[in-house]
């Protein structure tokens, strides 16, 4: 530790702190615009300048690091002022100079109210300049549909160019010209082809990028904000909800060290619009092969009517991708209470199996852990489409140095280097046989992480091929006591709990491709799953948010909630429970999906026992402890995947397949927005334009 004194305040700190940090850990605060904690020191802006004993002029703390601190003639520890007159006149000079250039359009910007910019000359600078010069004008860039930029305004804090290259390992901004004439931009002005360059409006410490779908839609002072939770994929994003009335505005990330640090896919931040069109918002019937609006009585009475009809074992329920807990805990309770079980949420066809233990189905290193991994293995995955978030996660410990990766599956651009070993499940016994230098790679590492996705196991031979992984990670030391590094990449926001609750067939039950297929089910619940195709013949009954492919097939519709239209539990990926807030409601007349299911339990003459959402909980707390414990990660047992490694089998040599083949369009909100609608035909065309090359 090194001692400072800094503002009269003597503190120790580690020697490899930078005297920001130092500053900032003895209570000061610093301004700064280019310096960010998770990117690397560029020194550009000079707004953290403090005043260091000994040294002629001020320094900037930002690039000033604790141990090159010289201490006093006679030892004492290195003196630093972050208040005095000179770093007060030092941090008006450093604003004047920003501002010489600035267009001051605050009242059209639309960073207003929550610039950086704005609230750091009100706090540290003056009220007057001496520069009447005309000021610069700078052409707008063209950077995508996501990004809207006023380049005028830039003050060439370069966190975007950083951001673009270091976390979303696409280097696709850069700076050209010099002093007065630099510019950022994408050079031959092209669309930024990263998943997360939403990012980037977030850190422009001024109004230069901004985000083109929200554009002049609301001021933040109108809005009201709700912590939330995404659901667009797996990860479980830490996110904010700003809303107007009762319409969602905007969603912008939470910091979560855990889980997504502060950054959000484009995806999550910008499927909005998604939330208001082709909406589901009162009942409909299907007449004579048409769909007619109707009330929730006739609804009722014609599922009721099918019901009694039906034999029970011809009953079956599907749920979706991003159903909340406590709606597939409600629709199981309902079609177990009917005398059905025939229950699925693997629209996909994946054979995890609850029986087979939480270790086989989660992510056991956690998405934190993967920073401490020392090799990594990806098996039939695409983390980049798949869970965004995630491979920034792993770009970041590639970025920390000496992590080699290895590919199984399809090759894909997954923004770091890799070695591809094969296609399919006959290259992941070569390496159970130790053959070639990866599977040496993987013996050796202290913490080898495997990472698998859920399309290597939605497969004939599903089992086999999880039991071959599993087999390999306990061969290669990736399952010990101090480290499981056997880690299943799901997809789907709803699967971890959906699997946690047992939400799969009983003892003789359809699976979800089996009812869809035709011949095995004759009355069908789908709840909000729309990635599955059902054949003609079932009775459906639809309980969801908008016209997608479930609604289309329904011969009954019940108007569902969004996300954002209810509080619900999820679960991610690595097995962490949490909480999703209401920040807005449903349409019309659409409800809780837990609502709908409690009222059709009367009508059929199975009465749920639960009135409110705390009674529904306190039941789903009772059988399954492990989630009331909210944003808590209850670890699986090694021993379940050495149990899955007894399931032996020898897998077919076909290849495996992509979970994702466009990343924007993955479910059916994200369908029903234009802007992601933009975004898949721009990387449609890229796709096309690389492929002619």
């Amino acid at each position: 530790m090194t001692k400072l004194i800094i503002d009269g305040i003597e503190i120790d700190v580690p020697p490899e702190y930078t005297l920001l940090q130092a500053c900032e850990a003895a209570g000061a605060e610093i301004p700064r615009f280019c310096f960010h904690e998770r990117l690397s020191i560029a020194g550009n802006c000079r707004m953290c300048l403090v005043e260091l004993k000994g040294s002629p002029k001020p320094v900037a703390s930002c690039a000033w690091g604790v141990r090159d601190c010289r201490p006093g003639p006679n030892g004492e520890p290195p003196v630093v002022n972050t208040r005095g007159p000179m770093v007060k006149k030092a941090r008006e000079g450093v604003m004047e100079f920003l501002l010489i250039n600035h267009p001051l359009d605050c009242p059209i910007c639309d960073q207003g109210g929550e610039c950086d910019l704005q609230d750091q000359a009100m706090a540290y600078g003056v009220d007057s300049s001496r520069y009447a010069e005309n000021k610069r004008a700078v052409e707008d860039k063209y950077i995508g549909g996501l990004v809207k930029t006023s380049m005028n305004r830039c003050i060439h804090c370069t966190r975007c160019i950083r951001f673009v290259t270091e976390v979303a390992g696409v280097p696709e901004l850069g700076a050209i010209g010099r002093g007065e004439d630099m510019e950022i931009t994408t050079y031959l002005e092209g669309a930024l082809t990263s998943e997360l360059q939403g990012n980037v409006v977030d850190l422009c410490p001024v109004g230069a990028l901004t985000s083109k779908p929200y554009a002049f839609a609301a001021r933040p002072w109108e809005l009201n904000k709700t912590e939330s939770i995404d659901v667009m994929d797996a990860v479980g994003s830490a996110i904010r909800i700003d809303t107007r009335g009762r319409e969602v505005m905007r969603i912008l990330p939470r910091t979560n060290d855990l889980v997504n640090e502060e950054w959000i896919s484009d995806k999550t931040r910008h499927v909005v619009d998604g939330l208001r069109t082709q909406r589901l918002d009162r009942p409909y019937v299907r007449e004579n092969g048409r769909l007619r609006p109707a009330s929730w009585a006739e609804a009722f009475a014609a599922i009721a009517q099918k019901v009694k009809a039906t034999a029970v074992n011809r009953i079956g329920a599907i749920a979706g991708d991003l159903c909340a807990v406590e709606d597939m805990f409600a629709l199981k309770d309902l079609v177990t209470r009917l005398g059905s079980r025939n229950l699925d949420a693997r629209q996909g066809g994946s054979v995890l199996d609850p029986r087979w233990g939480r270790a086989t189905y989660i992510f056991n290193a956690t998405i934190a852990g993967i920073e401490q991994a020392d090799a990594l293995l990806i098996v039939g995955a695409n983390p980049r489409k798949e869970a965004a978030i995630i491979n920034a996660r792993i770009r970041k410990r590639w970025r920390a140095g000496r992590f080699p990766v290895g590919l199984i599956g399809p090759q894909a651009d997954l923004t770091y280097p890799y070695e591809h070993l094969g296609a399919g499940p006959e290259s992941v016994s070569e390496l159970l046989a130790g053959k070639g230098a990866f599977a040496e790679t993987l013996r050796k590492a202290e913490r080898p992480l495997i990472l698998i996705g859920t399309r290597a196991a939605a497969r004939d031979d599903g089992a086999r091929v999880a039991s071959l992984i599993a087999r390999l990670a306990l061969e290669v030391g990736a399952v010990k006591d101090s480290w499981n590094g056997f880690s299943m990449l799901h997809t789907a926001a709803a699967r971890v709990g959906a699997l946690d609750i047992g939400f799969v067939p009983g003892e003789g039950g359809h699976t979800a491709p089996m009812m869809a297929k035709g011949g095995e089910a004759d009355l069908l619940f789908l709840l909000a799953a729309d990635e599955i195709d059902v054949a003609p013949g079932a009775f459906v009954v639809y309980i969801g948010t908008h016209g997608d492919n479930g609604a289309h097939r329904a011969d009954v519709i019940l108007p569902g909630a969004a996300y954002p239209e209810k509080s619900g539990l999820y679960v991610n990926t690595e097995g962490r429970v949490q909480m999703a807030a209401r920040a807005s409601f449903p349409p019309g007349e659409a409800r809780e999906d837990w609502a709908i299911l409690r009222a059709l339990s009367e009508t059929l003459g199975h009465t749920l026992p639960y009135d409110s959402l705390p009674q529904l909980r306190q039941a789903l707390f009772k059988l399954y402890p492990h989630l009331a414990r909210i944003d808590q990660i209850e670890p699986g047992d090694p021993a379940d995947i050495k149990r899955l490694a007894e399931v032996g089998g020898t897998p077919e040599r076909t290849p495996f397949s992509a979970a994702v083949e466009d990343f924007y369009l993955t479910n059916p909100i994200a369908r029903a927005s234009s802007v992601m609608a933009e975004c898949s035909a721009l990387a449609e065309s890229r796709a096309a334009q690389v492929a002619a090359e």
